[in-house]
């Protein structure tokens, strides 16, 4: 019966997909590109099936890990508030950058670049999962990729919406942010490979 079950979600962990659609722009500009500096905007995604803002997730999240144990709610914090710099972005370049060397593609993305071109992941709507032992559900996250003229960033090049990237890992994963993390690692190796397809004919 365990085996049922774990085979069961298994299954149900599977179909969750990301979609990963091209609203505007073409890819041939990175043909000849050695570096693109990127930019992460976490400024304004919404959490949850109920689109709640990150403070009221925060909020609620803190609140129930209190219930649990007192103090909880601030150790979470503490943790919750340095992901997006330790984990999330540093997971997404990470990820783009050995999957291009992988493919053979003489491209890398990094922070803090003087270059021609500046990719802007814009975080547009998160859901952190859960882990639960033997039954689990992966993170997902939305996001906005946006490849801009870095002297004017008004000019889009190339955009990319990325939907649900699904974050989980094998075994067990108790932690929301790594979970999240794995989906923006999801989210490059998908853009990566789009790159690799695209810009190189």
């Amino acid at each position: 019966m365990k085996k049922l079950i774990i085979a069961c979600f298994l299954i149900s962990g599977a179909m969750f997909s990301q979609d990963m659609d091209v609203v505007q722009g073409k890819f041939d500009f990175l043909k000849d590109q050695k570096e693109v500096n990127v930019e992460f905007d976490y400024s304004n995604f919404t959490m949850m099936k109920e689109n709640k803002s990150e403070a009221q997730y925060i909020q609620e999240h803190k609140a129930d890990l209190d219930k649990k144990a007192k103090g909880n709610g601030n150790i979470w914090e503490k943790k919750w508030a340095v992901a997006k710099d330790q984990i999330w972005s540093p997971k997404f370049l990470e990820i783009a950058n050995i999957v291009l060397t992988k493919e053979k593609k003489d491209l890398n993305f990094q922070e803090g670049l003087k270059t021609p071109y500046t990719l802007i992941v814009k975080a547009v709507w998160i859901y952190p999962g859960w882990d639960a032992g033997i039954m689990k559900q992966p993170a997902k996250v939305t996001t906005n990729l946006k490849f801009v003229e870095t002297a004017n960033k008004s000019n889009v090049l190339l955009e990319i919406t990325s939907e649900e990237a699904p974050g989980d890992q094998w075994g067990s994963n108790f932690s929301n942010e790594s979970r999240i993390g794995e989906g923006f690692a999801k989210t490059a190796k998908s853009m990566a490979k789009l790159i690799a397809k695209k810009a190189y004919k």
